[in-house]
């Protein structure tokens, strides 16, 4: 008796699983704070660049996290600011032993709450000639809040951690495959 043994070639596809591989912590959120090149409801757009001054590590110290652009409501601290090809990334952590950080961070999670709004002060700007809005060209940033209605309304809050934030994305991702 003779076995005939046929080879077939797998296919193979191509899958797309983004997965975060750095947790954020249950206290900690990531978002956008501002976005470049985008008009806000009272006709300002900033420009890439605009916070590289205020981001210099001895003043970006002095930028508060705080709720509604209340100086009295400080939540907690930025991990991380900076620029990138979007606009102004946040990471922030509330704190927690704080009765408004355990309020907002619910707020958050329940979906109440995403809004991200920048404070400042103007150092340069023009006016763009065709269209009349304001173009930011550097800033001195004093503060960014987490508010129910941003000026801008894309500046989000895009992520909040959770207990087992890694765990959960590459479950997610896994499902990808699965498929």
């Amino acid at each position: 008796m003779t076995h005939t043994i046929h080879r077939t070639r797998r296919r193979l596809v191509h899958r797309v699983a983004p997965a975060r591989l750095t947790a954020l912590a249950r206290d900690e959120f990531e978002g956008y704070a501002s976005l470049f090149g985008v008009a806000d409801s009272s006709g300002d757009i900033v420009m890439p660049g605009a916070f590289k001054a205020s981001l210099a590590p001895h003043k970006l110290a002095r930028v508060r996290m705080l709720y509604q652009h209340q100086s009295h409501e400080p939540l907690g601290t930025w991990q991380a600011v900076r620029e990138d090809a979007a606009g102004l990334y946040v990471r922030g952590r509330i704190v927690m032993s704080v009765q408004r950080g355990r309020e907002v961070l619910s707020l958050i999670r329940a979906g109440a709450l995403d809004g991200l709004s920048i404070g400042f002060r103007t150092q340069r700007a023009r006016r763009d000639p065709a269209s009349g809005l304001r173009l930011l060209v550097e800033v001195e940033l004093w503060e960014i809040s987490i508010v129910t209605f941003p000026l801008l309304g894309e500046s989000r809050i895009t992520h909040v951690g959770d207990d087992d934030d890694v765990a959960a994305e590459m479950r997610r991702a896994a499902a990808v495959f699965r498929d």
